[in-house]
């Protein structure tokens, strides 16, 4: 049995692009910083006495362009870490804006993971937008805190495209900015922490959120590996105990020192070394430009410029094209040749460290140019390596500078200032010196990842742990026998308008319910409360179903009898305080609370109201002011339905299959407007009916989601059809598991 007495974190970074070693840092705009980050953080949370389990989740990636290594399924990095990887929307790597119709499934599989291990997680964290929604998800089904780490923000890079021209539909386009925004707002609102990097990032950009200002906000500055970024004049006998390792930094040192050589007239010369990925946010080419109008700097220094990894830039993405098309121009403008480096690659786990210290050796500096830096885990690497620092006076170097005092911030658009100061630095050996050793000592001391978990851990047990997780409430509560042990699949229909409206399908489609209830169970998903439900059923001659999903999803009942499912109650009671958001709503004038028992239930707060953006987003904004957890289903235009956070129609249907055992993918459900939405996401078979609300065409595409051209129940018969439904029962075992990502 796992020692509850110590805790199991799962992280979650779900682009795919991250291994346990030699991280391929500025391969493209998902594998900078961020990876770095998360990694180094699993490894040393493993480390951490209090800790039983750190589990890192990504995606599944089987592509050639991209190495074998992100094939792996479960890679052991160490003792008590694990990276284990998740496939969702299939098996080629795509960029992070790529994944957002596919996180539903990533949630699914994950949820089967979990629950096939049998060992659940104490705390689930996520980076980045993608992965807060993900482990959101999971925090509200398993009942344990949720931690988030943005690392950047929607807003903040939203304002940064606009200043560059770009209109609201094109950053849709390109990088679903609304939807990212409106996701973060909601991962804001529910997350128990938030860990910034500097307060500047907790102050500036969490407070451009409704939800920023009462949010749980912890400033937590990462750490670095002190074992790799030792500085340049120590021996490698006192940092590194494995001789294979010694040999291989040396290795890595002559060889960065050759293909740097290759480059210059004067290796000899102090560097100048910057390392970014190719974008232009990163102004590398503001960093050339400063050095090429300075004659006098040339003459003091050569010039390093590290952008990421790349074999042929006509193959890379149009941002990265333009940046490095753009700094060879400026190498030709300014006559850059045998002073400007601008080698093809360089090798994290072992090159990055040699180049600070070749740098440092040569009494050099380290640049970043960065617009904007939320942190900047560069700069303390080359700090902690000796290399004074010279950055723009904004965002994480303020906090950097202000703690190491270990170089110089500066206005990175004003080349004149930028070069000076540079300048300053490199031809006063005193101020170099201080620099550098303040930096070795202030790295040390401010950005250990010992201290970053020692911090961490402290803010966890200060969190509500919560209920147990379901599995530990079936017996106590609920059910005692399953309804669904000897069903292979089961069919679960909303019923206004998806069942009812066509009675001639409708028959047919009852006669192929009752034909087949032996091996397949039916159920009903509704906005009705139960007795509404039934009676409509019975009116319809439509047989009873095995499961009544109720008063959109916030109740559950089982069989003839009705019989409540208390572990459901129980499992979405958590933090629900329905006086007090009907008190809250109260003053609202477009509200208008429905009234009677069938329309106010336990678990959900009906109203009518008009369809409004700005009411609809009034809603929200009193509802994440006074950080209320909620679901909200605005559906036909005129139903506001307020549930607590827990409950749905779709989280209801996935509870159904933890709970019971039932493969997701045996279980096909059929709806047509938006508070279906997130029952038709996922791993299970959807069908949309013809006659469905536009707001579901947004689904199109999507895995699993099947568009009927017929109407009601002939739509639903049609999606029988183009499933095969019901399916032949199949439980995964773990050799098969290997399998799933195919």
């Amino acid at each position: 049995m796992p020692d509850r007495n110590q805790l199991y974190i799962q992280l979650f970074n779900i682009h795919g692009l991250i291994r346990g070693k030699n991280p391929e840092l500025g391969r493209d705009a998902d594998t900078g910083g961020q990876t770095v980050y998360v990694l180094e953080l699993a490894k040393a949370l493993a480390r951490q006495p209090g800790i039983r389990k750190v589990d890192l989740f990504t995606r599944f990636i089987r592509d050639k362009t991209v190495s074998p290594d992100y094939s792996q399924l479960i890679e052991t990095v160490e003792d008590k870490l694990r990276i284990v990887r998740i496939q969702c929307g299939g098996s080629k790597y795509l960029r992070k804006e790529m994944l957002w119709g596919s996180l539903d499934e990533y949630v699914d599989k994950t949820l089967k993971f979990i629950k096939d291990e049998n060992d659940y997680p104490d705390i689930v964290h996520g980076h980045y937008a993608d992965a807060g929604y993900v482990a959101k998800e999971l925090s509200t089904f398993l009942g344990v805190p949720f931690v988030f780490t943005g690392h950047s923000l929607g807003r903040i890079k939203q304002s940064d495209l606009e200043n560059k021209g770009m209109s609201p539909e094109e950053m849709d386009k390109k990088f679903n900015i609304s939807h990212r925004i409106k996701t973060e707002e909601e991962i804001i609102a529910n997350a128990e922490l938030i860990v910034t990097s500097t307060s500047q990032e907790a102050r500036q950009q969490y407070g451009k959120y409704d939800a920023g200002e009462k949010a749980n906000l912890s400033v937590i500055p990462p750490g670095i590996d002190t074992n790799r970024f030792f500085p340049f004049y120590s021996n490698y006998d006192n940092f590194v105990d494995e001789p294979e390792k010694r040999d291989t930094l040396r290795q890595a040192q002559f060889f960065m020192q050759k293909e740097l050589e290759r480059f210059l007239t004067h290796p000899e010369k102090p560097f100048i070394l910057t390392l970014a990925r190719p974008d232009h946010r990163k102004n590398i080419t503001g960093l050339v430009e400063a050095y090429g109008k300075d004659r006098e700097l040339q003459a003091i220094a050569n010039l390093a410029v590290f952008a990421g990894i790349r074999k042929d830039i006509t193959a890379m993405d149009t941002n990265e094209q333009e940046v490095l098309i753009d700094l060879l121009l400026l190498m030709d403008k300014y006559d850059l040749y045998g002073k400007l480096a601008i080698p093809k690659r360089h090798d994290v786990e072992y090159e990055v460290p040699e180049l600070y210290r070749i740098a440092g050796r040569s009494q050099g500096l380290f640049a970043n140019p960065a617009f904007k830096e939320n942190f900047g885990v560069a700069l303390i690497e080359a700090s902690a390596s000796g290399l004074p620092i010279v950055a723009n006076d904004d965002g994480g170097p303020r906090d950097i500078v202000k703690n190491c005092n270990n170089g110089v911030l500066v206005d990175i658009t004003d080349h004149e200032q930028f070069s000076a100061v540079m300048r300053k630095i490199l031809v006063d050996p005193e101020l170099w010196k201080q620099y550098s050793q303040n930096g070795i000592h202030g790295a040390r001391e401010h950005y250990s990842w010992d201290a970053h978990c020692a911090a961490y851990l402290e803010q966890l047990s200060r969190l509500d742990k919560r209920v147990a997780h379901i599995s530990d409430t079936d017996a106590a509560l609920g059910i005692s026998a399953n309804p669904f042990a000897k069903l292979d699949n089961i069919f679960i229909s909303d019923i206004d308008d998806t069942l009812i409206g066509d009675d001639d399908a409708l028959q047919e489609l009852a006669g192929l319910i009752r034909n087949r209830r032996s091996g397949m169970g039916f159920g009903v998903a509704t906005g009705r409360p139960v007795s509404s439900a039934k009676q409509v059923l019975a009116e319809h001659n439509v047989p009873l179903p095995d499961v009544i999903i109720s008063s959109v999803g916030s109740e559950i009942y089982y069989g003839k009898d009705q019989q409540i499912d208390k572990g459901w109650r129980a499992h979405i009671n958590e933090r629900w305080d329905r006086k007090k958001i009907v008190s809250l709503l109260r003053p609202l004038k477009f509200l208008d609370y429905q009234d009677g028992e069938d329309a106010q239930r336990d678990y959900k707060i009906s109203y009518f109201m008009d369809e409004n953006p700005d009411h609809l987003a009034m809603v929200h904004k009193v509802l994440t002011e006074n950080r209320i957890r909620y679901t909200l289903i605005f559906s036909r235009g005129m139903f506001l339905d307020i549930l607590p956070y827990r409950a749905s129609k779709g989280k209801a249907i996935r509870y159904l299959s933890y709970k019971w055992n039932i493969p997701l993918n045996h279980i096909l459900v059929a709806g047509d407007s938006d508070n279906d939405e997130d029952m038709l996401r996922g791993e299970m078979l959807g069908i949309v009916v013809g006659n469905h609300h536009p707001d579901l065409d947004k689904l199109r595409g999507l895995k699993n989601i099947y568009f009927a051209k017929n109407t009601f129940a002939a739509g639903i018969l049609e999606g029988f059809n183009h499933y095969g439904f019901p399916k032949r029962k199949v439980r995964e075992t773990e050799e098969e598991y290997a399998n799933i990502n195919e």
